[in-house]
């Protein structure tokens, strides 16, 4: 086949969770790109692929892609791996995919394991709508601002700073469900689930290691906010508009759920 790049999810923890579908597209590449080519070796000597490697990180990026490039413009398969879970997920990797997208290359995207959706369901908190952020910003401005979204937040944090986030959000809304997912699928695996208060105090002074997601709770609606963005949608469904799309449309420009809204329109006391 003509050269083109193959984005490769590799296990967050446990080796056995790489697919089979990844391990014949390592086998198959003329050259991996790896986040770090100790880490993908480990993974790689695991299941006997023997393949070209290149170092692929955010500091080689903007300089490695245009030789990558060239290279499956001259035919070349180019497997991408992080560390661990898929690439471009608060991972390397946008500056390559962008510019095989300009170069006219073929992107294909394996599916496979992903920290933030495993910590997504089992935190136990709604996933029909959900908010991914990457790591959490440092600023408290800013950390207060991430916690004030309407859909469920899922994020990365520092282990080193659990216990100073969530002392931000405890300050904010107490009552809020959390969940802190650590060592996902690793043998020290934990998920410990609370509101945002008992997790402040249990993790204020706890020494926290491994990789953690915090997956938080919706922000609760402000009545009167639900209210105007309610009354927009009323008048733009009496106006002919389909009611989920305007709830969507109400949605983007206000900040708040549009299944609330929607729900708030079709519920029997409304």
């Amino acid at each position: 086949m003509s050269g083109r790049l193959v984005v490769c999810p590799t296990p967050i923890g446990n080796l056995e969770d790489v697919t089979l579908r990844v391990l014949s597209a390592l086998r198959e590449a003329d050259l991996i790109a790896c986040e770090d080519t100790r880490t993908t070796k480990v993974l790689l000597d695991r299941y006997g692929v023997s393949a070209e490697r290149v170092r692929y990180d955010a500091n080689v990026e903007r300089r490695v892609a245009p030789k990558l490039v060239e290279r499956m413009r001259s035919g070349a398969v180019v497997a991408l791996v992080s560390d661990a879970g898929m690439p471009l997920v608060s991972d390397p990797g946008f500056v390559l995919v962008q510019a095989c997208v300009a170069a006219g290359l073929a992107v294909e995207v394996l599916p496979g394991p992903s920290a933030a959706l495993a910590a997504l369901v089992v935190s136990g908190l709604p996933a029909e709508t959900w908010r991914f952020v990457g790591f959490l910003p440092r600023k408290r401005g800013a950390l207060e601002a991430a916690f004030q979204v309407p859909e469920t937040l899922v994020a990365f944090e520092s282990p080193r700073r659990v216990g100073a986030s969530l002392a931000v959000l405890a300050a904010l809304d107490p009552d809020r469900p959390v969940a802190v997912c650590r060592e996902l699928t690793k043998l020290h695996e934990e998920v410990v689930r609370g509101t945002a208060g008992e997790l402040a105090e249990r993790y204020a002074d706890a020494e926290v290691r491994g990789e953690v997601v915090l997956v938080v709770g919706p922000a609760p609606v402000e009545a009167a906010a639900l209210d105007a963005g309610l009354d927009a949608l009323r008048r733009l469904v009496d106006a002919g508009a389909r009611a989920r799309p305007a709830a969507g449309v109400v949605a983007e420009l206000t900040g708040l759920s549009a299944n609330a809204l929607y729900g708030a329109l079709t519920a029997p006391d409304r």
